[in-house]
């Protein structure tokens, strides 16, 4: 077996190379050896290299591993050589009782929820009111539509689990040979590999945006309460519903007045005749 070629060699880049160095090199690369595109002797072997090069020189902790070990501490201390860290009771019971039987790949995400807080008045909080809010949320590129690629481009099939998003692997254990199922570590389960990153996104299809939400405020709200505004929250990812938006009540406190649960309170000073004869 011919011994591996070095991982910048593979790239075509010097030992310096930045971040954006290596990704150019590795999206190149990738697009010209890619089996869809290239139909030649040998376009598929050298796909994978690309890759496996990628994938430890794109990861600060691999790359320095490997630019102090080599392979042995690029690919063998943090790639499929290293095959037993993650393998316990736990895949044993599931080879016993069904396990994982279906991969996560592409399943619809919901977008986080966020929390925010409002300060409105005693008057407001007693008679209600309608306020705007500006909000920073993560929502999906509107340049790429969230896929990560460059518009007119689409990711291609991830070479290292063939586009299931899912590794198979048998171990050995006291117990026999069981089939231990992971996400793939390549294309972090989504089975696909962007080549040609969107240059709005970086390739992460997500953006931050700026919104303005209406929100209702009911009367009789207290100091505290919160209020639920459904799908405002950060976009969901592959088609999957928005998170919420909390708004929390805080109620400035007034000058002269005062509130004790549904009461209004205010402290007037006055003598003891005005106290004993009555007063206005």
């Amino acid at each position: 077996m011919p011994p591996k070629r070095d991982y910048y060699e593979v790239l075509g880049i010097e030992r310096n190379a930045t971040d954006e160095d290596i990704r150019k090199a590795f999206r190149q690369l990738a697009f010209k050896y890619h089996p869809d595109h290239n139909h030649g002797d040998g376009a598929e072997d050298k796909f994978k290299e690309v890759n496996e090069a990628y994938e430890v020189l794109s990861d600060t902790d691999k790359r320095a591993a490997y630019d102090r070990f080599g392979h042995s501490g690029g690919q063998d201390l943090f790639g499929q050589g290293f095959q037993g860290s993650d393998f316990g009771f736990g895949d044993i019971f599931d080879a016993f009782f069904g396990g994982r039987t279906s991969s996560t790949r592409q399943a619809p995400q919901r977008g986080t929820s966020l929390q925010t807080r409002l300060r409105i008045t005693l008057d407001e909080a007693a008679f209600g009111c309608e306020k705007e809010l500006d909000i920073s949320r993560t929502e999906n590129c509107s340049e790429c539509q969230g896929t990560g690629s460059k518009p007119g481009t689409q990711p291609v099939r991830c070479p290292n689990c063939d586009g299931a998003g899912e590794v198979r692997r048998v171990q050995a254990s006291i117990f026999g040979r069981f089939t231990n199922v992971t996400t793939c570590p390549r294309c972090r389960g989504e089975g696909r590999i962007i080549t040609d990153f969107c240059p709005s996104c970086k390739g992460s299809g997500r953006e931050k945006q700026q919104r303005k939400i209406m929100v209702k405020v009911p009367a009789g709200v207290d100091d505290g309460n919160q209020i639920r505004l459904r799908g405002e929250g950060e976009e969901g990812t592959r088609g999957g519903p928005s998170g919420d938006l909390f708004v929390v009540i805080s109620v400035i406190e007034h000058d002269y007045f005062k509130r004790e649960e549904d009461d209004i309170l205010y402290g007037l000073s006055i003598n003891f005749a005005q106290a004993a004869l009555g007063t206005e």
